[in-house]
């Protein structure tokens, strides 16, 4: 089957994931990124002559007007995406929108009906889940590498210091779990195959109003238990354990290949410690470049091309966060 045309992107805004979105896809053969959008054309004509774009729009309604852009990337403030995402969809565009794909789910069960509604195609952007490390890893959780799934714990931690970082902005949709913990509820709705069925959590917070640290523990109706924890003032790591039955695995689940090497999943099939552990290494790239290539394909030649999240597992985990987030406040036991 021949390559498909590529697939012209405008992208809304031109933050520094914007900027590392144009630069992970600029060797692709089944992207384009052809136009930016930025409230200051300025600022929007710098960022595309900076990353090679050759056209730019002076409002995010102008791009979506544009009728040679056939997908919109969503990169703006948590806040905004339902706004901006139902825009762009019924103007008839694609969407691949940045985590979270919203801050409810009644936001995100919009968003999704308004795709449905317009016929087109709108996925929540997760590079980690179109790494071959994260697919590795579903093959082995599939074949039954560790038996029956018991207990799953996700972690992803980093600092930020700067009260300008958007993610400090309480009304722009910042904290922790939003941001860090949406990959680790991600995670570990991925693995479960289920939602959780009710969380509880609690939290450090900053100054400004944000969560700095959560920690969240939740019950899944299969009888697995999960744990969380994201942080905004911790040394970074980013890793997950996975307790089966009959054996454990160990990973990361990043966007990129990590500058030491190549990825790694650590297995242990077996139940004493005695157990030998295998080292699976796997290849990685660019989590921006696979994950818009699987979009691009999912759109030329059919949804069973990507390999993303579902909108289900979208729902599903900012529901999640929701209900951690009420649990915080209440410091009971939630229903998700």
């Amino acid at each position: 089957m021949p390559t498909p045309a590529p697939l012209r992107f405008g992208v809304l805004g031109a933050a520094k994931i914007a900027r590392s979105f144009i630069a992970g896809v600029s060797t692709s053969e089944l992207i384009e990124v052809a136009a930016v959008a930025s409230r200051d054309l300025e600022k929007g004509k710098a960022f595309a002559s900076e990353l090679n774009i050759p056209n730019v729009h002076g409002s995010y309604e102008a791009l979506l007007d544009d009728a040679t852009i056939q997908a919109v990337y969503v990169p703006l403030p948590n806040t905004l995406h339902a706004e901006w995402v139902i825009k762009a969809l019924d103007a008839g565009k694609h969407v691949l929108c940045e985590k979270p794909i919203a801050v409810s789910s009644e936001d995100a069960r919009r968003m999704y009906d308004a795709a449905r509604r317009n016929q087109v195609f709108l996925a929540e952007a997760y590079p980690y889940r179109a790494q071959e490390q994260t697919l590795a890893l579903q093959r082995l959780l599939a074949d039954g590498a560790i038996g029956r799934v018991q207990t799953v714990h996700a972690c992803f931690g980093v600092t930020f210091t700067d009260p300008a970082n958007i993610r400090l902005d309480p009304d722009r949709g910042g904290g922790a779990l939003l941001d860090a913990g949406s990959y680790a509820m991600n995670f570990l709705r991925m693995v479960a195959g289920e939602k959780p069925t009710r969380v509880n959590a609690l939290a450090r917070w900053a100054e400004s109003g944000v969560d700095l640290t959560v920690v969240a523990n939740l019950e899944f109706a299969s009888g697995l238990l999960g744990q969380i924890t994201c942080s905004f003032s911790t040394a970074y790591h980013r890793h997950a354990l996975i307790a089966g039955s009959d054996g454990i695995l160990e990973t990361t689940f990043l966007n990129s290949p990590p500058e030491a090497g190549p990825p790694e999943i650590h297995l242990r099939r077996g139940i004493p410690s005695s157990t030998p552990r295998e080292t699976i290494t796997v290849s990685g790239k660019s989590g921006f470049l696979v994950e818009a290539e699987s979009f691009a394909l999912a759109i030329a030649k059919g949804p069973e091309h990507w390999t993303g999240c579902t909108e289900q597992e979208s729902v599903d985990t900012i529901a999640a966060l929701e209900a951690i987030a009420r649990s915080i406040r209440s410091e009971k036991w939630e229903t998700v």
